[in-house]
């Protein structure tokens, strides 16, 4: 049986369920009614995690944000669509497999998925880079967006990265031109798009392909411009400084709606979408279909000016008095 994975502030937790456990084996092999002394303490384990997840530090939400068991794009695709065909290659050097991307259907509508995929076990990561594309995953990704385009299909696309892959081979191929085209071409695709941040939304990295005209996150997911980490090497030249960077970084869920960043947030379940893939998958697909809705009586130069205006309308300055 597979090891759970138990980050710090969640041992209270899971130490109170060993209890628990072992209060249920005593019962069963005593033959004792423990039935009330059980129910006091799940009801106490509950009240404890709510507690908990309520009160999350931004470095703490990272660590849930970045938790392994964490749902991934293939997850989500099995769960939220179906009928799901892959499309390979960007035609013009290989194939990336830290993007994913193919035609499925949500419901009764066929729809384009992208998104990024970091790997399950050691030797999943490895092959898919731990989720940092390549110029040739960013060039994928606008070839299947193309097609969504010319078959007038909306597009959903699940972000999840620490960033765009930096080594010096992925510059020899044209990084940051294949991630400039990319905001440059989603920019006016005449059809809806919808990106959801389900994990880490790390800098070009994420907005690479999240150029939508609705941009949800999950409520224990980042976005942000640098990780904590490079954050606070270029500040302080000290990465063990994250926890201070992240907090004063503005890249949680709540202080991205506040900053209008982000469109909407979709609750996870308590405890985090990794202790219940099928739930969140659920309330996934629910702000999908309820999302792609205000697009459907919209004509296609509407769509693209609504995506162009909303990323224009970023940020904001004051003029000083005269």
């Amino acid at each position: 049986m597979k090891k759970k994975v138990v980050v710090d502030f969640e041992k209270p937790i899971f130490e109170l369920h060993a209890q628990i456990d072992e209060l249920k084996n005593i019962a069963e092999t005593n033959k004792i009614d423990l039935t009330e002394e059980i129910e006091r303490m799940e009801k106490r384990a509950m009240t404890l995690k709510q507690k908990i997840y309520e009160n999350l530090a931004p470095d703490q939400i990272i660590k849930v944000a970045r938790h392994p068991e964490r749902p991934t794009t293939f997850d989500y695709i099995g769960l939220v669509f179906s009928e799901f065909i892959e499309i390979h290659g960007d035609r013009l050097f290989g194939d990336d497999p830290s993007i994913i991307s193919g035609f499925a259907t949500l419901d009764d509508t066929r729809v384009v998925v992208i998104g990024h995929q970091k790997g399950k076990d050691t030797k999943d990561k490895i092959y898919r880079n731990f989720g940092m594309p390549q110029p040739e995953g960013y060039r994928k990704a606008m070839r299947v967006m193309k097609l969504a385009e010319k078959f007038g299909l909306p597009i959903i696309t699940f972000i999840d990265t620490p960033g765009a892959f930096p080594g010096i081979e992925a510059e020899e191929r044209g990084q940051a031109e294949a991630i400039a085209r990319n905001l440059h071409e989603m920019s006016g695709l005449k059809v809806p798009v919808i990106s959801i941040v389900t994990g880490e939304g790390g800098s070009g990295g994420a907005l690479g392909i999240a150029v939508a005209n609705e941009v949800l996150i999950l409520e224990y997911a980042v976005y942000s411009v640098i990780s904590p980490e490079g954050c606070a090497a270029i500040l302080w030249n000290d990465a063990a400084k994250a926890s201070e960077a992240a907090r004063s970084m503005k890249i949680t869920a709540k202080e991205l709606k506040q900053l209008g960043i982000v469109d909407e947030i979709i609750p996870e379940p308590l405890g985090g979408a990794h202790n219940d893939h099928e739930e969140m998958a659920t309330r996934i697909k629910k702000a999908i279909n309820d999302n792609l809705k205000k697009y459907k009586k919209m004509k296609p130069d509407q769509i693209s000016d609504h995506r162009y205006d909303k990323f224009r309308a970023f940020g904001f300055f004051n003029e000083p008095a005269l």
